[in-house]
């Protein structure tokens, strides 16, 4: 995964320094989304490695798919990334472009992972927390995972606060056996 990205990352800084140029952040995000998306499919999939279609071919189908919800522009990001046999890697340049985008307006993207739901109030305490902690406008996510017998697990950015009951139990268990 550490290689796919690090494939992506000069693709999706070129796209996040050209929407920025061109002042269209926002157009680029929604328009790298709606690729992403097309790329993940599996028919896609298939097409993409199949040996069948050339790189001009391919990038034609993803033009005329995506219609006319992509500008030009993309469209020619579009032929460059076939053209280097990337098109497979839209999903992740699409992430990190969001990153980028969102660190550009001061938003970080943070999950919370908890053995239960977590309330309104809960997940407000937790963005006030992480904008003080990180000075940035939080976008929180919420989802449960039962393994995780209780509490919560936060993720955002580089910053994980694992406060799950069974982080505890695993943390206190290596300590026991050293």
């Amino acid at each position: 995964m550490a290689e796919v990205i690090t494939v992506a990352r000069p693709y999706a800084q070129a796209a996040f320094r050209y929407a920025s140029e061109q002042q269209a952040l926002t157009d680029w995000s929604d328009m790298l989304s709606l690729l992403a998306a097309i790329a993940d499919d599996a028919a896609m999939q298939e097409l993409i490695d199949s040996p069948q279609l050339t790189e001009i071919q391919l990038a034609d189908l993803f033009i005329k798919v995506a219609g006319d919800r992509i500008n030009s522009n993309v469209g020619n990001f579009v032929r460059v990334l076939a053209a280097n046999g990337r098109l497979k890697l839209l999903p992740e340049i699409a992430v990190l472009y969001e990153i980028q985008h969102r660190a550009a307006e001061g938003r970080v993207q943070a999950e919370m992972v908890s053995a239960f739901p977590a309330s309104e109030a809960q997940q407000a305490e937790v963005i006030a927390s992480l904008r003080k902690r990180l000075g940035r406008d939080i976008e929180l996510s919420c989802s449960t995972d039962t393994e995780l017998l209780g509490g919560a697990i936060i993720r955002a950015g580089d910053l994980v606060i694992d406060g799950s009951i069974r982080g505890k139990l695993e943390r206190l268990g290596a300590a026991l056996n050293n």
